[in-house]
């Protein structure tokens, strides 16, 4: 054989380690086209999928009524007197958050309040409240149980308030709350006809059983209070206040202040 020949038959002959390596891919692409996809594990990961799809759009939001920053809060209510026991309650709320730059909620609530004792008011109510913007919750109907108990010891006037309510927000579930709000108003010893009196309460929220909305526990909500009350006249009469609102979020307590006016009017029947 000629030296030329050699060199062709060598560059034409792949080596040992080039036919090695050609026949373990084939084989190596053989077996995993021979073998189908492991079924048990792409079920498994497919399930926690499907599972992890509904736990995040079942998270419930957070309550609407919750005030964020800087707030304020404008209360209006109109007592008018039915039988010397009786009277008809209804009230007005308007609420701003984010530094006073959003009206986030305000509702209207009525209903008649029964003098069962000089001490103690029953009043059933029902309110209709609007989360202008919200896009989880539109609106809540509410039904509460106004249970206030006062009696005055000169100066001094303590006072309980029990509320349970019953919530029916938009596309949420109903749910349960008890506020106790335990307080005592003052009446300032200044030379006027009309006396300003000091306010301060302190309201805990209670959720018992299931929540309509997200919270870090049963115990959801705090609000702290402090205001004047001041009478201009016989039937109307204005409160400024500071309030601070502490939420229990699954995150933590988040605690924001709150400026409020409240206005109170009393329309007493004419005696014929």
């Amino acid at each position: 054989m000629e030296p030329s020949d050699r060199v062709r038959f060598a560059q034409s002959r792949p080596s040992f380690f080039a036919r090695n390596q050609h026949q373990t891919s084939r084989l190596g692409f053989y077996w995993v086209a021979s073998r189908g996809p492991n079924w048990g594990i792409v079920l498994a990961v497919a399930f926690c999928c499907v599972l992890a799809a509904p736990a995040r759009a079942q998270q419930p939001p957070e309550d609407p009524e919750d005030d964020k920053q800087l707030g304020l809060w404008l209360d209006q209510g109109i007592s008018s007197g039915l039988t010397p026991n009786k009277s008809l309650e209804i009230e007005f709320h308007e609420r701003y958050d984010e530094v006073i730059s959003n009206f986030y909620e305000y509702f209207v609530q009525g209903g008649i309040a029964f003098r069962v004792r000089p001490w103690l008011t029953v009043t059933p109510l029902y309110r209709y409240q609007r989360f202008p913007g919200n896009p989880a919750v539109a609106y809540e109907n509410r039904l509460l149980l106004n249970v206030t108990m006062a009696t005055s010891r000169g100066a001094w006037r303590p006072n309980l308030r029990i509320m349970p309510e019953e919530r029916f927000p938009d596309n949420r579930p109903a749910s349960a709350r008890l506020r106790f709000r335990p307080g005592v108003d003052y009446t300032l010893p200044v030379r006027m006809k009309r006396r300003p009196v000091l306010v301060v309460s302190n309201e805990f929220f209670v959720v018992p059983g299931t929540n309509s909305f997200a919270a870090g526990g049963s115990f959801t909500q705090n609000r702290f209070q402090v205001g004047v009350r001041l009478p201009i006249t016989d039937s109307f009469s204005i409160r400024p206040y500071y309030l601070l609102q502490s939420v229990n979020l699954p995150t933590g307590w988040e605690t924001n202040e709150i400026i409020g006016i409240s206005m109170a009017i009393k329309v007493r029947n004419k005696t014929k």
